[in-house]
């Protein structure tokens, strides 16, 4: 039976890795899939789905006016699986759409994001995972300053905390850490210099 997965987890939990990984079990098994990414994510490219350790795969992105579905019903070959990168970057209107592909097309749907963003607050595709999913799965990692399980994402700028800011601001490292709360509220960023 098809369902709908929500796989999430803080900054560098290893989401990407798993979606590559994931693919390669079902191609191994001459099954295809089809990957889908944000469109809003440009690190490596548009359409591009690439882990922080150098893997890299061809995606297609999605768009505020991408319709999922029929995407996804529109393709000749019913595929094995649909993997879906970045999917905190979804609206709800595609959440839906991916609901669809489940129930109508009983495609398995493995949907990889972000829970909540640098304020503590849920993105939009999280929330409507969150409330669709048949399945929920946190993929865990530690926090950037201790031994403790990383559940928020701290957002930087020239070495200090960002608290306040437009949601979506496209970074790696460079810009985000994955913490506890003990340092998401107090984090040691002199420490790290």
């Amino acid at each position: 039976m098809a369902q709908l997965f929500f796989k999430y987890g803080a900054m560098n939990s290893g989401k990407t890795i798993e979606i590559l990984k994931v693919a390669h079990n079902y191609e191994e098994q001459n099954k295809s899939v089809v990957i889908l990414t944000s469109g809003i994510d440009t690190r490596d490219d548009i359409g591009v789905v690439s882990s922080r350790i150098g893997l890299r795969r061809e995606a297609t992105p999605i768009f505020s006016e991408t319709d999922i579905y029929k995407i996804i019903a529109d393709i000749p070959k019913k595929p094995y699986c649909v993997l879906v990168d970045e999917s905190q970057f979804l609206e709800k209107h595609h959440v839906l759409e991916l609901a669809r592909v489940v129930d109508e097309l009983s495609i398995p749907v493995m949907a990889f994001g972000l829970k909540n963003d640098f304020k503590n607050e849920l993105f939009e595709g999280s929330k409507y995972l969150l409330l669709y999913a048949d399945k929920l799965e946190e993929l865990k990692t530690i926090c950037w300053f201790c031994h403790k399980k990383a559940t928020m994402n701290l957002r930087v700028s020239d070495g200090t905390p960002v608290y306040s800011g437009e949601q979506i601001q496209i970074g790696g490292n460079e810009s985000y850490f994955p913490v506890c709360r003990k340092h998401y509220l107090n984090p040691p960023l002199d420490e790290t210099n």
